[in-house]
């Protein structure tokens, strides 16, 4: 009896402390965001660099940006445009296809102008950014972050018709379905 009571005086504040503590520890996260959109590099614009800066390795990258590209043509994964509109297998194969239409002069004579259709495949190595829409959380007592990707869409560089590029999302992805069916709810409430 004498060593039951001891183990218990003992163990007791030891005991007390961890249901105490752990009372206090379990905050809940909060939410810093509901939804940041922002673009991130996955191949290094600077051979310079260490291999991890903005950069995924090679063989990851690829199998990555094959894994989004062939998930939207293939309807394994549903394709959205920018405004978050379902778009189907073929125009994410059209969007694929970058076809630009260029006037031209011939240079014979009578020099007259030509329109001229370039068509530029984009391929899983012209993908070199992704653009993520996420929710962040943060656990106030370790400053843990969670974020939780609500959408991703492919960017690639894109040439205009008077051959200015930029940097332009493809398609989007949503892997949050109830991210979609807030979006749809809101578009509705709005009258969009």
């Amino acid at each position: 009896m004498k060593n039951v009571r001891k183990i218990f005086l003992t163990a007791f504040p030891a005991l007390a402390l961890v249901m105490f503590s752990s009372c206090h520890q379990k905050k809940e996260n909060t939410v810093v965001t509901p939804k940041i959109q922002y673009d991130v590099s996955i191949k290094s614009p600077d051979a310079s660099f260490d291999w991890w800066i903005q950069n995924i390795a090679g063989p990851q990258r690829e199998q990555l940006v094959s894994t989004i590209l062939n998930g939207a043509l293939s309807g394994k994964y549903q394709a959205y445009d920018y405004f978050y509109k379902p778009i189907s297998r073929e125009k994410v194969a059209q969007i694929l296809n970058d076809t630009l239409r260029k006037t031209v002069q011939d240079k014979n004579p009578p020099y007259e102008l030509k329109d001229t259709l370039i068509i530029k495949k984009i391929t899983i190595k012209n993908i070199v950014k992704l653009r993520f829409l996420e929710k962040w959380e943060v656990n106030e007592n370790t400053l843990s972050f969670e974020k939780k990707v609500l959408g991703i869409a492919p960017i690639a560089r894109i040439t205009d018709p008077s051959g200015n590029t930029r940097w332009q999302p493809l398609f989007w992805l949503f892997p949050d379905k109830s991210f979609l069916k807030e979006l749809k709810k809101n578009q509705l409430e709005s009258g969009q």
